[in-house]
């Protein structure tokens, strides 16, 4: 009898059939916290990362139809910073999985009063959307949490226009010596305490940090993009690596 296939979850090995639901367990935990929480692990560093991501899409600042998919962002925050920095043709879709995320924020945008952003409820690796939707797909700092990162890359190439961008944002590997270390200290000591203060949930954390490390390195995430049928496919380190900004077209 075959061995069902095996992935990880942050540094434990898991049945890759049980990784969405544990992943979903981690987001429900901290979805009303999870805003909170990216301004104190990164120190604020995140809105620099999010505003390099939004003036990579460049949503057009006129009244020319733009569409933006922004996968894994259930509160919201990438797709009203693009909102904000495009025209009035600009419009935003966020799909996420975790129900617990999307409630965060549909309620956000209720009391801003923005009505430009669609919350869909929906799996990065079947994406309920028609072939060549979206001018731009974001996704930013979720990627490691998809059990089948090639098909939810597949994904992302089939509902992109023709000309259209892919753009990543996700944690890499620190690459300033002396910096690494520090990072490896701060990141398995501070960030599952302050989680714990915070949300009351330090194993979320602690998977969070785990999961960074498991995360492929830049240039085999490049290889994966291009794998997918991407072209042009780059990728930015930023913070001394911390940080990574891949992206690739459908040409």
């Amino acid at each position: 009898m075959a061995q069902a296939p095996e992935t990880h979850f942050g540094f434990e090995t898991v049945p890759l059939a049980d990784k969405q639901a544990r992943v979903d367990g981690v987001f429900h935990s901290v979805a009303r916290r999870y805003d909170l929480m990216n301004d104190l692990m990164s120190g604020g560093l995140h809105r620099a990362w999010k505003d390099a991501l939004v003036t990579a899409v460049n949503p057009p600042r006129s009244r020319r139809p733009f569409a933006l998919l922004d996968l894994a962002g259930g509160t919201g925050d990438v797709a009203l910073r693009v909102i904000e920095a495009g025209g009035p043709g600009t419009r935003a879709t966020v799909c996420d999985i975790n129900t617990g995320m999307l409630e965060v924020g549909r309620e956000r945008m209720a009391r801003l009063g923005r009505d430009e952003i669609e919350f869909v409820e929906g799996n990065a690796e079947a994406l309920p959307f028609p072939d060549k939707s979206f001018d731009c797909v974001t996704i930013a700092f979720g990627i490691r949490n998809v059990p089948r990162i090639d098909r939810a890359l597949a994904e992302i190439h089939r509902v992109l226009k023709t000309g259209g961008r892919f753009l990543c944002l996700e944690f890499s590997c620190v690459d300033v010596p002396g910096l690494d270390r520090l990072y490896d200290l701060y990141s398995f000591n501070v960030i599952p305490a302050v989680g714990q203060a915070v949300t009351g949930d330090r194993a979320a954390y602690q998977y969070l940090v785990e999961s960074i490390r498991k995360f492929p390195k830049p240039q085999a995430f490049a290889r994966m993009i291009e794998a997918a049928g991407f072209r042009r496919v780059s990728f930015t380190p930023m913070t001394g690596g911390m940080v990574a900004m891949h992206s690739g077209w459908r040409l």
